[in-house]
Order: C-alpha cells, then sequence, then structure tokens
C-alpha cells in the first residue's frame, strides 16, 4: 500500500529525475545560448536561415537528448530544451518572450497537436521498456522531426506575431504537421552529411 512519505525519506526516483534535467537544462542552455548567439548576431544570415538553423541545432539537440534510456522521462527533458530553443526563434523575429511565455506557447501547440503527440510519447516509452533502454537510439528520426515540427509552429507563430497577425489553431496544425515531414526529410539529410 501507498504511504505517505516520512519527510526524513530520500526523494523519489521521478524526483531524482527531474532535479537532474533541471540542472542539465542549466548546463546546456548555456552551452547552446554561446553557440545560438552567433547564429542570432550573424548580419551575413537571413532571418530564414537563422530560424532554420536553431530549429535544426533544437531538434538534433532533442533528439540526442533523447537517447537517455528512462522510459517516459523524455517529457521532463525535452519539453525545457523546447522552451529554451522556441525563446531564441522569438529573439531572432524581435518577439519578446520569456521562458514562461515559450513554455506556454508550447503547451497551446501541444494541446492543439493533442492525442498524437500523447500517443508518440506513450509509444517511446513503451518502446524503451520493451528494449530494455536500447530503444532510445530508434527513436532518434521521431523526436527530430517532432522537434523541428514544434519549432517550426512556434516560428510561425512568432513571424506571424511579429507582424500583428493571429494565429488560429487549425493554422498552427496544419503548419506543425507540415513541417513535421520536413523534419523527416532534414534528419535524413544532417544524417547524410555526417
Amino acid at each position: 500500500m501507498d504511504q505517505e512519505k516520512p519527510n526524513n525519506e530520500s526523494p523519489s526516483t521521478w524526483e531524482k529525475i527531474s532535479d537532474k534535467s533541471k540542472i542539465m537544462y542549466e548546463e546546456v542552455s548555456g552551452k547552446w545560448s554561446s553557440e545560438l548567439w552567433d547564429i542570432e548576431n550573424n548580419d551575413s544570415l537571413t532571418t530564414e536561415k537563422k530560424v532554420t538553423r536553431v530549429s535544426v541545432i533544437g531538434a538534433t539537440a532533442c533528439a540526442a537528448i533523447a537517447i537517455q534510456p528512462i522510459p517516459f522521462a523524455d517529457i521532463f527533458i525535452l519539453v525545457p530544451a523546447q522552451a529554451f530553443f522556441a525563446t531564441r526563434i522569438a529573439a531572432i523575429r524581435g518577439v519578446p518572450v520569456t521562458k514562461e511565455d515559450s513554455y506556454e506557447l508550447l503547451k497551446q501547440i501541444m494541446g492543439i497537436i493533442g492525442m498524437g503527440m500523447i500517443a508518440q510519447q506513450i509509444a517511446i516509452g513503451i518502446w524503451k521498456l520493451g528494449t530494455f533502454g536500447m530503444g532510445g537510439l530508434l527513436t532518434l528520426p521521431l523526436v527530430f522531426s517532432l522537434t523541428y515540427g514544434l519549432l517550426s509552429a512556434c516560428d510561425f507563430y512568432y513571424a506571424n506575431k511579429a507582424k500583428g497577425v493571429e494565429v488560429t489553431n487549425n493554422e498552427l496544425k496544419a503548419h506543425f504537421k507540415k513541417m513535421k515531414k520536413e523534419g523527416a526529410k532534414k534528419y535524413k539529410e544532417e544524417k547524410a552529411q555526417e
């Protein structure tokens, strides 16, 4: 039977994962910040090229994060990373946002995408359970294309917001689906360049 744990008991596994993911996020986002700063401030790149580079870096980073073998822990690690990259895209578009704003947009997009996103997270978790953690490598293309689609949907939202144009949920959903497919192509291109 589950009982409330006493205050002197050590933290649960999920609490440890959450704490470690926060620490990892802070360390890695510092490194990402300096690399992305170079892209954001490169006057020789168009806004579109900057956004594409940040989206590819974000999708690659999230795919690499997804290799971790713990089933169902991806969401605790990936969403903060995706939110970070969304803030960088907003900065490129000239839209001031906080990390909390980007979390809200990601939640909105994930809510629009809905059950498909939840089903994919469950599938990734079950795959990792069934392969005893080795399935992380096989989730790379899926996580890359999902993150690329999410970041592209964020860009679509921010680009329109910068122009003062409202974006409907149906437009966000259609853009995500289109760019998720584009993300799958980009993943293959990135793999071919390695």
